[in-house]
């Protein structure tokens, strides 16, 4: 039996949760979740302006804190932090160590996912790289494209982990494959072993979003305890691929079947085929079952070949953006704030601005449910929040120029106002496509400290 933690459900999760999973209870691997489809593209953009960035920063400053402690407990951590980067995020690392006076840690790195500079080349070979929501060619945007990444295998990171690395650097890995990478290695399951592969991937799964499995966004979020020290995940695996999913005893939170239930859900298409680059996995196969306090087993999983194509992430620029907001209180705020947008709207047309979209709502007034949940009485206070976006980056700027003049030129009780003018931001939208395998090749290295 493996133990497999994952402290990290997005780049921006609790810093403390892999400090905290790695010094509270005993622990084989950490993983680290950090990528999501817009995060390439931002970390596109900064490798674009300092060749030496493009990666989790978050992660160095995470390893110089545990380091010790990955040694002392004899724990590995596999992470996708390396981004579009992961070159750097290595040298990074192995700096970290060697300032520390770390010697003999070796860290392993994956590449191959990037295929951004490849993207001319691949669809002159007549990969047309179509949109899987619409079917539209990439050409038709290929000049916006900022970032383009292969969902890779798993089993690089196992030939990581098989060479010795104690950290194992990716880019774009699948969120569950970093768990199925570390299972691969230890238990020597092959490439055809589709139970076993389909059972990893659920561990990964249920997982990849940290405390989500463990209490937190629960729906029954009042029988959860103990929020201020919410407990993050573990898997403790075995070679035949059933597990258990619990926590660190004495954290916070909550693992039952209901909160393992609800993040097998999350993120879900059709349940009978769960597509990972390594198998296909049925989801309506999986049994849960009681076994303890805090304790879920799973077991009974089973999977079907993969299939000959990776799934391809692709982010391009959409446009630009931008959005303000002012609170309105006092007797009818509700109609004051309309007015506002009114105001708002009708100043901007007769500066003979238009926008491709314009979007109003009133924070307080019932806008997240609409008729399903109104307020029982007329709010005495509401949030108005405008938005536009445009391809014209000026004409959006201008747009921010004219919420604040409200303060002083609408009804009254207008408040709020702060941050500064809203300005232009970048629009990234995706596009999901599909390549040939045979087209993606995989690169394994190991450096030590």
């Amino acid at each position: 039996m493996i133990r497999i933690a994952n402290g990290q459900g997005f780049w921006g999760d609790s810093p403390e949760a892999p400090v905290r999973l790695v010094r509270e209870g005993p622990l084989d691997y950490l993983t680290l979740d950090y990528l999501a489809e817009v995060t390439m593209s931002i970390m596109q953009k900064l490798k674009r302006r300092d060749p030496s960035r493009g990666y989790a920063t978050d992660f160095v400053a995470l390893v110089e804190r545990i380091l010790p402690d990955l040694m002392a407990r004899d724990v590995r951590v596999v992470a996708n932090a390396g981004g579009v980067n992961p070159g750097a995020c290595l040298n990074a690392v192995l700096d970290t160590a060697r300032a520390a006076g770390i010697k003999g840690l070796k860290v392993g790195m994956v590449t191959g996912d990037d295929i951004l500079d490849r993207l001319d080349a691949i669809l002159a070979e007549g990969v047309p790289l179509a949109n899987m929501d619409d079917g539209r060619p990439l050409s038709e945007i290929r000049d916006a494209v900022l970032a383009a990444n292969v969902y890779v295998s798993s089993f690089p990171i196992a030939q990581a982990l098989e060479l010795g690395a104690r950290i194992v650097l990716t880019g774009r890995s699948t969120d569950p494959g970093l768990v199925v990478g570390p299972l691969v290695h230890e238990f020597k399951w092959s490439a055809d072993d589709w139970d076993r592969l389909a059972a990893g991937t659920v561990a990964g799964h249920i997982v990849e979003c940290g405390a989500q499995c463990t209490g937190g966004n629960f729906s029954r979020w009042w029988e959860v305890k103990g929020w201020d020290h919410l407990g993050y995940p573990v898997v403790e695996a075995e070679a035949d691929g059933d597990f258990v999913v619990t926590k660190h005893e004495g954290t916070g939170g909550l693992v039952t079947i209901d909160t393992i239930s609800e993040q097998l859900v999350y993120e879900m298409g059709d349940p009978r085929s769960y597509i990972t680059p390594d198998v296909t996995a049925d989801f309506t196969s999986i049994r849960l079952q009681d076994a303890g306090a805090d304790r879920v087993r799973v077991s009974d999983i089973k999977g079907r070949p993969a299939t000959d194509t990776y799934k391809v992430s692709i982010s391009y620029l959409a446009g630009y953006s931008a959005s303000g907001q002012l609170t309105i209180c006092g007797p009818q705020a509700l109609e004051k704030a309309r007015v506002s947008a009114e105001a708002l709207w009708g100043r901007l047309k007769r500066a003979g601005l238009t926008f491709d979209e314009t979007h109003t709502e009133f924070l307080g007034a019932g806008v997240v449910h609409g008729d399903i949940v109104s307020p029982a009485s007329p709010p005495v206070e509401v949030v108005m929040r405008v938005g536009v976006k445009d391809v014209d980056r000026d004409k959006v700027d201008r747009f921010g120029r004219e919420i604040a003049p409200l303060v002083t030129s609408g009804p009254p009780g207008v408040t709020g106002f702060a941050g500064g003018r809203p300005r232009a931001s970048e629009v990234i939208a995706f596009w999901p496509a599909l390549i040939p395998k045979s087209l993606v090749r995989t690169d394994v290295r190991v450096e030590e400290s």
